[in-house]
């Protein structure tokens, strides 16, 4: 009677033994599955090509999303400022990272500067212009009845860059007058690529990421101060971990391939 009841319960135990079994197995499997984050990035617009690759490339290698939002650094830092949601900030000179900082919203000891870029003239593709810059170059002759195309001089980077040069090279007065200014530097690179200006103020890069523009001519690097690309996480991101995690990203070769590519100078 005592063995048959024994028998009748081992089916149960086999039973029992390969459930644990199996639950054993599957643990690690549970263990090992992570949650997947969403970054969000404001960032000055003369990064979009370089940052969407690396983004795209981050994404393929972590799981991890980026979505960013582009504009003239002074717009993004006013949106920063009126309480946008983001959790990093790249902006395209140091005024406006200096600006953000001073207003206690960025932390500071993720900030770094990250690459550094050239500015150029530029004209349509089909244009037969030749320049030579140079103090008192005859820009204003040039543009004759057309516009100079930049970002806005007063606020965007790209625009005060430009408009420093110029000044520099004494050709801002006769030129001021011609000037069509735009939101940001993406902005003034269209009008030249749609042949609405003879003539833009570009950064080097933005002039390598579209086809319908050539460079005419690179400012002097002493005629405007360095151009410098500062990031940092934003004291009110909802994930500054993952935000941290980006960054070094950027740093890293594999981040920094997509900018070398399109002609940023990667600064160490």
């Amino acid at each position: 009677m005592l063995a048959g009841q024994i028998r009748s319960r081992s089916p149960f135990k086999m039973v029992a033994a390969w459930a644990l079994a199996l639950a054993l197995l599957s643990a690690p499997a549970v263990a090992q599955k992570t949650e997947t984050t969403t970054t969000t990035v404001f960032a000055a617009a003369s990064l979009k090509t370089a940052l969407d690759a690396a983004s795209a490339d981050y994404q393929k290698n972590t799981g991890n999303k980026i979505v960013a939002s582009y504009a003239g650094s002074s717009a993004l830092a006013k949106q920063i400022e009126q309480g946008a949601p983001a959790d990093i900030f790249i902006s395209a000179d140091l005024d406006w990272m200096d600006y953000v900082a001073k207003a206690k919203l960025i932390n500071d000891e993720t900030r770094v500067n990250l690459f550094g870029n050239r500015l150029v003239l530029i004209a349509p593709q089909a244009s037969t212009a030749s320049l030579k810059i140079e103090p008192g170059f005859k820009l204003a002759d040039a543009l004759g009845d057309g516009r100079l195309a930049m970002a806005d001089v007063k606020s965007v980077p790209a625009g005060k860059y430009g408009s420093a040069a110029l000044k520099k090279l004494g050709v801002w007065d006769a030129v001021e007058a011609k000037i069509a200014q735009a939101e940001n530097v993406r902005a003034a690179l269209a009008l030249v690529a749609q042949g609405e200006a003879p003539f833009g103020i570009v950064y080097e890069t933005d002039a390598a990421a579209e086809p319908k523009v050539k460079i005419v001519g690179v400012f002097p690097e002493d005629t405007h101060p360095p151009i410098i690309y500062p990031i940092a996480v934003l004291a009110a991101s909802k994930d500054s971990d993952a935000a941290k995690a980006f960054i070094a990203f950027l740093k890293s070769p594999e981040g920094q391939a997509a900018f070398a590519k399109q002609g940023f100078t990667i600064l160490k």
